[in-house]
């Protein structure tokens, strides 16, 4: 046991991939004796406090799933600029119920890098502040190869300075739509404002956790020395909710099905579920669908699929074929653990570069959002599970979960911000 307990207050913003994450560390940190509050949009009230956690709502669901259903939260750099512009309008909500929580002594608050509202309350009360990372793309580096949009491999290749120039010099979209709103919020509150939010505000002075191993992505000599990657968060709620009958039924009764899952948040995947069943058509193959948002699939489906609301991954995947999704690093990370191949869709934010990384691993295949039809999604699904290879590379990753300790490592991270 800690030897003082601790208030820690989660901030996660996102979709269910963004707080996950929070829910695992939050049950850690509560089975060591301290107080844990979830602060987020309430959608995700009962899973929360079914982890047995305490839940506060910001916000309404039906402004929610607007933004889920908005037409560029999946399309590239358009998609990042609306999140931001979604995080400058929920600041001030956010931050008044952080500043109703935060205690002077023993308070640590746990964010993202993009709910200004918590480096904000970090600044006016000087309590300590953890940002969490989930993806390399946001530890930006002129050293590594990240990839921010398909296709734009090249932009990793450049020299150093020029990368420089780009990443750290050139107007970026924070600067566009969040620069101005913030200082003056800052201005309100009576703190300094960053000069340039991105990247002064990406990462706290108190110290970044990166929910990802080293080998997935190494540390670079640009990183800040106080963000340590622990390893991947394996929460998928697990335990909360029960296997489906129907589910198991269909899991035992043929060959493995290949498992298709455009992202929780994704209400927008007509066409990835139609490429897909059509695919599995042509290759003989079962489809099992995951998504919130049934209306996205043909009706009726064929009698060799099966759609479910939610799929805790931990349990499906080692019973699955293939795993097709859009490159969320949290739908990734799983198929890593269960040596599962993965064909990825990746459109937007960190997707191109998880992708990137899995392939070099030599355990994944993307198709661009253009490229995703039926007869490539069938001839990269066939050469994935016909190439001797890919399955060698899926049980070699698959073994280095065994070597992390992600959950001890996080947990002393999070307790070292206290002392």
């Amino acid at each position: 046991m800690f030897p003082r307990m601790a208030n820690f207050v989660f901030t996660p913003f996102g979709s269910a991939g963004d707080v996950n994450p929070s829910i695992w560390l939050g049950k850690l940190l509560q089975s060591r004796g301290h107080g844990v509050k979830v602060i987020t949009t309430p959608i995700f009230r009962d899973v929360v406090q079914q982890a047995g956690l305490e839940f506060i709502g910001i916000g309404d669901e039906a402004e929610y799933m607007s933004f889920l259903s908005h037409p560029d939260l999946w399309k590239p750099f358009k998609g990042t600029s609306l999140v931001l512009k979604m995080t400058i309008k929920a600041m001030r909500p956010f931050y008044d119920e952080i500043a109703k929580h935060v205690q002077q002594q023993g308070t640590v608050i746990v964010a993202p890098f993009h709910l200004f509202a918590a480096r904000a309350a970090r600044e006016k009360f000087g309590v300590p502040l953890i940002n969490v990372h989930l993806q390399p793309t946001v530890m930006l580096s002129v050293h590594d190869e990240t990839l921010f949009v398909p296709g734009m491999e090249w932009v990793a290749r450049l020299p150093v300075w020029l990368k420089r120039f780009l990443y750290f010099k050139m107007p970026n979209p924070a600067d566009l739509h969040v620069a101005g709103p913030l200082k003056a919020f800052c201005r309100e509150l009576g703190i300094a404002a960053p000069r340039r939010v991105l990247p002064e505000w990406m990462h706290s002075p108190d110290g970044s956790l990166l929910l990802w191993p080293e080998w997935f992505a190494p540390r670079q000599p640009d990183w800040p020395d106080n963000a340590h990657a622990v390893g991947f968060p394996m929460e998928d709620l697990r335990g909360q909710f029960a296997l489906p009958t129907e589910l198991k039924a269909f899991l035992d009764e043929g060959d493995k099905p290949v498992l298709f899952s455009p992202g929780t948040g994704n209400a927008q995947a007509r066409d990835f579920f139609a490429a897909g069943l059509a695919a599995c058509e042509k290759l003989g193959r079962r489809a099992l669908l995951g998504t919130r948002f049934p209306e996205q699939l043909p009706q009726p489906l064929p009698n060799w699929a099966r759609h479910f609301d939610y799929l805790p991954f931990s349990e499906v995947m080692p019973r699955v074929a293939a795993v097709v999704h859009h490159g969320g690093i949290g739908t990734l990370s799983q198929a890593l653990a269960a040596g599962v191949p993965q064909l990825m869709m990746p459109m937007g934010h960190d997707q191109p570069d998880n992708s990137l990384r899995a392939k070099r691993l030599g355990v994944a295949a993307d198709l661009t959002v253009k490229r995703f039809t039926a007869d490539n999604v069938a001839a990269e699904l066939g050469r994935l599970l016909s190439d001797p290879k890919v399955p060698a590379a899926c049980a070699e990753v698959a073994r280095k979960f065994a070597e992390d300790n992600a959950a001890s490592a996080a947990v002393e991270m999070l307790e070292k911000a206290v002392r």
